[in-house]
């Protein structure tokens, strides 16, 4: 009985070994990373439990839906430690001005981290 409760205990730390090793390889590495331009129309801070910063990107177009013709979108979240990354959306919002944003993209979406797998982490004004 007493061995019974020594295998059970090591076959539930290596699967929790496993599961946390899962979980940090799925938050460190990107899919890919690059750039897209366009006129940010919002940046909120959303969540019941787990609040994260997302925003929108109007990327330009015109795309057909069953409401009409809508603007084309591009969703993306900001980590909570970008600061200056918040700081330069929100004057772009103000000023109406067209950015370049630079952004990394997760292998999964992590509810915790985002509503997104896209994390911006730089903003460029563009001219």
């Amino acid at each position: 009985m007493q061995s019974l409760k020594k295998m059970l205990r090591k076959v539930l730390l290596i699967v929790l070994g496993l599961g946390v090793l899962v979980i940090v390889l799925l938050y460190s590495f990107n899919k890919s990373e690059g750039y897209r331009v366009g006129v940010p129309v919002k940046v909120s801070y959303k969540g019941y439990i787990i609040k994260t910063h997302e925003g929108q990107l109007n990327i330009g177009g015109l795309t057909n839906s069953a409401e009409g013709v809508l603007p084309t979108q591009w969703d993306f979240s900001v980590k909570d430690s970008d600061s200056q990354v918040l700081d330069d959306l929100e004057t772009a919002i103000s000023n109406g001005g067209r950015v370049k944003v630079f952004y990394k993209e997760k292998l999964v979406h992590l509810p915790w981290r985002g509503d997104t797998k896209y994390f911006v982490y730089q903003v460029e004004e563009v001219e």
